[in-house]
């Protein structure tokens, strides 16, 4: 049973590394599933302060993941609609078969969403567009730099514990 909560936790390891990346899969979260299936087993001492702190993050950093593109659109000066525009663009993005379709779907959305919005402005719904697009990569970023953390966090838990393993 360790050996299948080992590996089932790497690869989920692995997923949530991926998922960082990739939009359509929660990788912290998925990531601390790795951390909580590898603190289950028996051979692994638990730490609730490590598992406590590492979900509190996960989840603050979901949270931050859809907040942060519709704050970079509004800071450079986008409406309502271009932050609908950047949540719809990225939904879009995701499903159509566009290569790399979940880094232009928000910033296409968010320009079409202020394009209907102010049809006369171009460079202001250029400029929000921007704005979407660096922070979904600033979301993207950090969603990335926890998955590693929380990728080296469970190798170093392994490897000071390989002994018990073999």
């Amino acid at each position: 049973m360790e050996y299948f909560l080992l590996i089932v936790g790497f690869c989920c390891m692995l997923i949530g590394i991926a998922g960082s990346l990739l939009p359509a899969l929660p990788g912290p979260p998925i990531s601390w599933i790795g951390l909580l299936l590898l603190y289950l087993s028996p051979k692994i001492e638990n730490n609730y302060w490590i598992l406590g702190i590492t979900l509190a993050i996960a989840v603050l950093i979901v949270i931050l993941d859809y907040v942060i593109p519709a704050q970079g659109t509004k800071r450079f000066g986008g409406s309502k609609y271009g932050i609908w525009g950047t949540n719809i663009g990225l939904i879009l993005g995701l499903i159509l078969p566009i290569p790399f379709g979940f880094i232009i779907g928000p910033f296409v959305g968010a320009l079409a969403g202020e394009l209907l919005f102010d049809k006369q402005n171009v460079n202001r719904a250029f400029k929000a567009a921007t704005g979407s697009f660096l922070g979904f990569l600033a979301g993207t970023f950090m969603k990335f730099v926890v998955s590693i953390a929380y990728f080296g966090l469970f190798i170093a838990l392994f490897w000071n514990n390989r002994s018990v393993w073999f």
